[in-house]
């Protein structure tokens, strides 16, 4: 590879940075190139930590003898067999020893003393490197602090000593190019995992100016635990916290699901919008969101039960109507969010299931743009005074049609 074919590979990795071309893409794009130009590559394997509430990082693997190349999420590595692999691995003893790369001459003689390589020798590679490409203190997010990289190859001499000169000339570009991609991901997850996917959306456009706000006709949604006060009083503190994340994890799924967006999480509530260009869909979609909060919600217990641990059911008001979405709050501190009089009133629905023993209460706007439930039917319970609301409205629960039928 001459120094044309460096600077071309340089220029086209710094291309894909700025355009934030997907990470995968990347890497086959420069091993490809690499391969072309004359290096002996047959095997690329690039991984860099993230910000996820799941996954650890992002590893991204090329070979030469495999038509298709994936990326592949992967989940802590402090723990059980994933933890004695990673401390086996060439990148542990990088790290703990601090240095930027390490090479074995598989087929030379060299210790397979790092993880896989017994297995890569056995596939046919002679020559493996690992690389360490550590990022500036003040540049880390969460564990994203470094990149690292291993590259082999199956050619019966192994690596020359200029494959390895460009290697070092280049993959640094490619750690450059490859973080690009993922703090946009980062940016992203994090939006979505703390705003919603639609908020998130909004924000990561440009809408973060106070008071950037539009109309909007939607279903709301407003659910809490029943009895969570008593509950919480009477669970070890190390137990409140998992106690909410099970019944928080099938709530905002089924709201996902089924097309909604979470807004907020207000201790043991949850504050959701289903938007539709037509109010029947976004009616339907709340409605199947509900259906599949109780059937999540009966595995959920009987689980619990087993372990015996505390068990509830959630509280749910269902309510439609015209709402102002968008930022709220101080110049340097916003909240995406609905503001409204419907916002009140979905809150105070739900709230009167405690008092009419009802799991599900919906207003009378709402029933009359939904279309008729599957397997229930709508009951009227009566006229109510909701406090905080000028006029009393009726209000409507679902009846499962077995119930009836008995």
């Amino acid at each position: 590879m001459n120094a044309h074919d460096i600077a071309e590979i340089s220029a086209w990795l710094t291309t894909q940075g700025i355009k934030g071309t997907d990470e995968m893409d990347i890497v086959n794009g420069f091993c490809q190139r690499a391969r072309a130009a004359g290096m002996r590559l047959d095997r690329g394997l690039a991984l860099i930590d993230t910000l996820h509430p799941v996954y650890e990082g992002r590893a991204f693997q090329w070979d030469s003898q495999e038509p298709v190349n994936t990326a592949f999420e992967y989940g802590p590595t402090n723990e059980g067999v994933s933890a004695e692999n990673w401390e086996r691995s060439a990148f542990h003893y990088l790290r703990e020893n601090n240095k930027s790369e390490v090479r074995r001459r598989l087929g030379f003689g060299d210790p397979l003393d790092f993880f896989t390589l017994d297995t890569l020798l056995a596939a046919g590679h002679k020559d493996y490197i690992a690389m360490i490409h550590r990022f500036a203190k003040d540049s880390h997010i969460g564990d994203m602090d470094c990149f690292y990289s291993h590259w082999t190859t199956m050619d019966e001499g192994g690596f020359r000593d200029e494959d390895l000169s460009v290697l070092r000339q280049l993959v640094p570009v490619l750690a450059l190019a490859i973080k690009s991609g993922s703090l946009t991901r980062i940016s992203r997850t994090i939006a979505e995992v703390y705003l919603g996917e639609d908020a998130a959306r909004q924000v990561l456009e440009g809408r973060i100016s106070r008071g950037k706000a539009e109309r909007i006709s939607a279903v709301l949604w407003f659910s809490d635990l029943q009895n969570y006060t008593r509950i919480s009083d009477n669970l070890p503190p190390d137990e409140i916290i998992p106690f909410l994340n099970d019944y928080a994890d099938v709530v905002i799924s089924s709201i996902h699901e089924a097309g909604g967006n979470v807004l907020k999480l207000i201790g043991d509530g949850t504050l959701a919008i289903f938007k539709a260009e037509e109010r029947e869909d976004a009616c339907t979609r709340a409605l199947l969101a509900e259906q599949l909060l109780r059937e999540k919600l009966k595995g959920l217990n009987e689980e619990r039960r087993q372990e015996n641990r505390p068990v509830t059911e959630v509280y749910l008001g269902l309510h439609i109507g015209d709402v102002f979405y968008g930022n709220i709050g101080s110049s340097d501190r916003l909240d995406f969010t609905v503001i409204g009089p419907a916002v009140n009133e979905v809150s105070r629905i739900a709230s009167m299931c405690r008092f009419v023993d009802r799991s599900v209460i919906m207003s009378s706007q709402f029933v009359a743009a939904a279309p008729p439930p599957r397997n229930a039917e709508v009951v009227s319970i009566g006229r109510y005074a909701l406090r905080g609301v000028k006029r009393a409205q009726e209000l409507f629960t679902l009846m499962p049609l077995e119930n009836i039928e008995a």
